[in-house]
């Protein structure tokens, strides 16, 4: 796949079949469209191409607002890469394109810009100033301008509709084994080992702590996760089981990622760290000591590397 960036020197598209969205997670409903808007070119003999945003809407329509993400914008690019489209074309969200409604969009850059012939769109999906039109008034505004617009129907798995929202609420709920089965792969959070306040050695369990680097991506609830791991100079991937909270046995107030990495016992701190969520083993609550608190951290540990070598491969 090609990735471009598009620009006012951009040069000029070949006629396409496209799906336009924001992509959050690539997850399994994206995917689902992607390969619905794929087939439809290959059957017209037309190129495919997936139109994304470099940053969520609302970054530049609120000062105040935090996005969630589920996916960087390098994260997103890479997993569009492997969809099968034949070019991703990232659009810089401006202000002035904020203010675009949904017929000006869809002439001046799918159309004109980017020579879409044929759009689909998910069955929710909402573009233009406000959002405020569906998919009749897209499909009408296509007849104006001579873009054919198709809607493709959504996916289900688990009883749930997939959606980017639906997977933030899972991980929220810390339902990180439903989140996977949603998105078509475990959730993971990069960042930097850094060192903490060694807690965790004194209790017999280490932890590497991580610096994620991407502080809008969504951290999962508190609690202890059953993790896999790969690091930078390790030549193979590692399990462990990831803290998430505020450590309240010790008065803590700051949320820390902490993860014991099991059969591990490498000097990491500064290296870079991919974390990624297998299964939730419980939620996070003060222990009466830190004697009681190693006790769990023993079951825990136990409970990880049976979920691990059940889930694994």
């Amino acid at each position: 796949m090609d990735t471009i960036t598009l620009g006012p020197c951009s040069p000029p598209a070949a006629p396409c079949v496209a799906t336009v969205g924001f992509f959050d997670g690539v997850h399994r409903g994206h995917r689902f469209l992607i390969g619905r808007m794929v087939d439809e070119a290959r059957r017209r003999g037309l190129s495919s191409a997936v139109v994304t945003f470099d940053r969520h809407p609302r970054e530049v329509l609120r000062s105040d607002f935090r996005p969630q993400s589920l996916t960087t914008l390098d994260e997103k690019c890479a997993l569009l890469a492997q969809t099968g489209a034949d070019r991703c074309v990232v659009v810089p969200f401006t202000k002035a394109l904020a203010a675009m409604d949904a017929l000006t969009f869809m002439d001046t850059v799918l159309r004109k810009r980017l020579a879409v012939r044929v759009l689909v769109t998910g069955y929710d999906n909402r573009f233009g100033h406000n959002r405020s039109e569906g998919f009749d008034d897209y499909a009408a505004y296509g007849r104006q301008i001579g873009v054919e617009v198709l809607r493709c129907e959504p996916l289900v798995t688990d009883g749930i509709r997939v959606s980017s929202s639906a997977v933030r609420a899972l991980l929220q709920e810390g339902r990180v084994d439903t989140a996977a089965r949603c998105l078509g792969y475990p959730y993971t959070i990069r960042g930097t080992v850094v060192r903490g306040e060694h807690i965790g050695t004194a209790l017999g369990f280490p932890t590497a702590n991580l610096a994620p680097s991407a502080p809008e991506k969504l951290v999962p609830a508190a609690g202890v996760y059953a993790v896999t791991a790969s690091v930078e100079g390790v030549d193979r991937q590692l399990c462990g089981m990831m803290y998430i909270g505020t450590r309240p046995t010790f008065d803590g107030h700051a949320t820390t990622l902490e993860t014991n990495l099991f059969d591990f016992h490498g000097t990491i701190y500064g290296r870079r760290a991919s974390l990624s969520f297998i299964g939730r083993l419980r939620g996070g609550r003060k222990f009466g000591s830190a004697a009681e608190l190693a006790d769990q951290l023993r079951h825990d540990a136990r409970a990880a590397r049976q979920l691990l070598s059940a889930r694994v491969r």
